[in-house]
């Protein structure tokens, strides 16, 4: 179990690394910087190393394309939204009504592939 708890550190000190990095860049004026460290897949990028060292690649190729379509089907319109109500509404509720409609997408999308057992077992 320790080793397990271990990991489970590891995963989330490694994340949250990033996380602050974007952050202290945004707000020490390196807007370029915290803009390319946002863009980077950061979160897939430690989960698939983790997820390759204890289940292989077929796993991880198999989860990157359920994250590739499932980001264009819930993370493309919850951007769409963000961007296009936060100059009208301000960043907060821009941000709720976003978050709202990528779970009615996201779940949408889980319902289908879980329903129909695509991607093998995600």
């Amino acid at each position: 179990m320790w080793p397990q708890l271990k990991s489970y550190l590891i995963y989330f000190l490694t994340g949250g690394i990033f996380t602050v990095l974007i952050v202290a860049l945004e707000e020490n004026g390196s807007r370029l910087l915290s803009g390319f460290a946002t863009l980077m897949p950061v979160f897939t990028l430690v989960a698939y190393i983790f997820i390759g060292e204890s289940r292989g690649g077929i796993a991880v190729g198999q989860h990157a394309w359920f994250v590739l379509i499932g980001t264009i089907i819930s993370w493309v319109p919850y951007m769409i939204v963000v961007a296009t109500l936060a100059p009208k509404m301000g960043s907060k509720s821009a941000i709720t009504i976003g978050m709202a409609t990528f779970f009615v997408c996201a779940g949408a999308y889980l319902w289908v592939v879980y329903h129909y057992r695509l991607f093998g077992e995600v």
